[in-house]
């Protein structure tokens, strides 16, 4: 392990091997640090945090502190971050709350760069990319793939689809469908996210019934809830389609047009 002299642990943190800890870091009560992560200087490591091996979090971050949540009374609950995320500069991930999964996730493989901020109760999974300043209010649920443009805000409880794209300077009042473009303030949807579809190797079949199911659901004269029953009917059936089309129909939110 490299720990600077001046980084301040509590006692019963655990820091596994290969860790490196920079100049005036402060690690809290109650949390593990896997193997080969890096802490960047100044950064703080609040109390109940987990992170997994192979992170690097750059300086300045302030990770596990508590929400900003007026309802919050001091419960303990956690931040869980897997392995292998990048965390740039400045970034702040609140714990959770006691409510809906009573922590903060992050899965693996993430790139999270400088200024984010993810609040409570968020949960996020793999291979995502927040770009800078992007911001996630309480409760989001981002799935595998996403990207999140720059300066764009997510309205709690919102649920954001896999292998989607938005825009920079967006603002998020709904649930974004999975591999799709959108972007504006407030938000609206541009099509699939074809570029995106086709550099993470989808098979084209998927693609062409992904299109076909998006023209039925999203650009006729339909009412949603018989359009998706249509898409479900016509289109040439897929786990990327069923996922389309269940995602739109469980939405609680409802999603951007």
């Amino acid at each position: 392990m490299k720990i600077h002299s001046t980084a301040i642990i509590a006692p019963d943190a655990q820091i596994e091997e290969g860790v490196e800890i920079g100049p005036y870091a402060v690690i809290g009560s109650d949390v593990k640090i896997g193997k080969n992560t890096m802490i960047g200087p100044h950064t703080v490591i609040d109390d109940y945090t987990h992170i997994g091996e192979s992170c690097r979090i750059f300086q300045f971050c302030s990770i596990g502190a508590t929400p900003q949540d007026l309802k919050f009374g001091g419960e303990k609950t956690r931040v869980i971050i897997g392995n292998a995320n990048t965390i740039r500069e400045f970034v702040t991930i609140h714990r959770g709350t006691s409510a809906d999964i009573g922590m903060t996730f992050i899965g693996n493989q993430n790139l999270i760069m400088a200024y984010c901020h993810i609040a409570h109760n968020c949960k996020l999974g793999n291979n995502i990319v927040l770009a800078n300043a992007a911001t996630l209010a309480g409760h989001i649920h981002v799935e595998d793939f996403a990207i999140i443009g720059g300066l764009t805000g997510i309205h709690q409880f919102s649920h954001i689809g896999a292998h989607c794209i938005i825009g920079g300077a967006s603002a998020v009042p709904r649930d974004v469908p999975p591999y799709t473009m959108s972007s504006g303030n407030r938000v609206k949807l541009y099509g699939l996210n074809l570029i995106g579809l086709k550099r993470r190797k989808f098979p084209e079949k998927s693609i062409k019934a992904l299109k076909e199911a998006y023209r039925i659901i999203f650009r006729s004269d339909m009412l949603l809830a018989a359009a998706l029953k249509k898409a479900e009917a016509e289109v040439e059936d897929c786990p990327e389609v069923r996922h389309f089309i269940n995602f739109i129909r469980e939405s609680k939110r409802g999603v951007c047009r």
